[in-house]
């Protein structure tokens, strides 16, 4: 059992001496002993975890919390890095005594997931992981990600982003062999994968699966699963018949990423850009392209309705003056009725053209209607009267 004083007594002893072949005759371990050593590991790792926890609460200074987390995150990484030692004796290649032995590594290794989880705020995130950590570590996490590769999943394009999401951190994992990564990125891809095995029991609701709030969350910027993502919503944009929809579909898209939350302190590539930036960028871009080209067809749409009315027009043998003066007398002897004289000229006057003009301003007829010449009456009573002579001929 531990001692009060020492949480980690009982480990220490059983790594450095009990377990320690330059120390002990693994050898003459009888089944019953390597029984009740297995057993007792399982246990401890719980106890030792509400010891440390009841240590630390008792602080009040964030210094003083500070140095009893980093004692216990080196003390661990000491043992494991031991144990790690010990276990590649040949004696170790009995059964029972390799299994007793992973058991303590997967005990400290629990240890040290629960200081890093936390606690990350008193450790040096930014420090590099010993080698012997890391190997155990990233064992750890290829057998989570091994069992994440072979999860059903019904919808193809959630599988194609889950695999893509894996096979960045496989790839990660091997450049890791050459470059030690830090506490940090550590930390990071064993929270991403603990919400991957999560994320299957949640339902998915509207475009972005409960994948993508999970990855979004974590603010997984990796440029790969962006492209991934703004490749569906342009596929799902571009479905829509015609652009004012396309703009709506996209705006809502657009409204739906903002309201999902994006760690500021969490990244997946320290040099990436941060994924909500980057999606903030690429949507912004999108509605700007397409309310310029929705810009550009009204223009065009405009251009048509007026190249349609000028097709339209008809040609007066009369000047502007001459046309001015007949259709006010037609709106004052009533023969045409509108709300205003002026609604007459507007609705008339853009379908007219002359021998001298094409395109004639309902404004400007209308006011030179009012300053008509004795020349130009003459003329419009004359038309009129031919106009007469016409029908009394029928």
């Amino acid at each position: 059992m531990m001692n009060n004083n020492y949480p980690l007594e009982w480990l220490d002893a059983l790594i450095l001496v009990h377990l320690n072949p330059n120390k002990t005759d693994l050898c003459r371990l009888s089944e019953a002993e390597l029984a009740v050593i297995s057993e007792h590991v399982v246990k401890e790792s719980g106890r030792i975890q509400v010891r440390i926890k009841n240590e630390i609460f008792v602080l009040r200074r964030k210094r003083q919390i500070r140095l009893l987390v980093r004692k216990y995150h080196s003390t661990l990484i000491f043992l494991l890095d031991t144990m790690v030692e010990n276990y590649k004796c040949s004696v170790f290649q009995q059964p029972l005594l390799a299994v007793s032995a992973e058991l303590v590594i997967k005990c400290l290794d629990d240890l040290l997931s629960f200081l890093e989880k936390r606690f990350s705020g008193y450790l040096s995130l930014d420090e590099r992981v010993p080698a012997t950590y890391l190997l155990v570590s990233r064992k750890e996490l290829q057998l989570k990600l091994k069992k994440l590769l072979k999860m059903k999943m019904e919808n193809e394009e959630k599988k194609q982003v889950l695999n893509t999401v894996l096979a960045e951190l496989e790839g990660g994992f091997s450049m890791q062999e050459r470059d030690r990564k830090t506490f940090r990125q550590m930390l990071y891809e064993r929270n991403l994968l603990n919400e991957l095995e999560q994320m299957n029991n949640l339902e998915d609701q509207g475009l972005f699966f409960m994948l993508d709030h999970t990855l979004i969350g974590l603010n997984f910027n990796s440029p790969v699963y962006i492209n991934l993502l703004t490749k569906r919503l342009a596929c799902k944009v571009e479905m829509e018949e015609d652009l004012a929809g396309k703009l709506n579909l996209l705006s809502y898209y657009w409204k739906e990423f903002n309201q999902m939350h994006c760690s500021e302190k969490l990244f997946f590539k320290a040099e990436a850009q941060h994924l909500k930036t980057s999606l903030g960028n690429w949507f912004v871009h999108e509605m700007r392209h397409l309310e310029k080209q929705l810009e550009i067809a009204a223009v065009s749409s405009k251009d048509a309705a007026g190249e349609e009315k000028t097709q339209n027009k008809l040609q007066c043998d009369l000047s502007a003056d001459q046309i001015g003066i007949i259709l006010r007398a037609a709106d004052e002897a009533r023969v045409v009725k509108s709300r205003s004289m002026s609604l007459v000229f507007q609705r008339i006057v853009p379908y007219l053209s002359t021998s001298f003009k094409r395109d004639l301003s309902y404004q400007s007829v209308r006011s030179k209607s009012y300053n008509a010449e004795e020349n130009d009456k003459n003329i419009a009573i004359m038309t009129l009267e031919k106009m007469i002579k016409k029908i009394r001929s029928y």
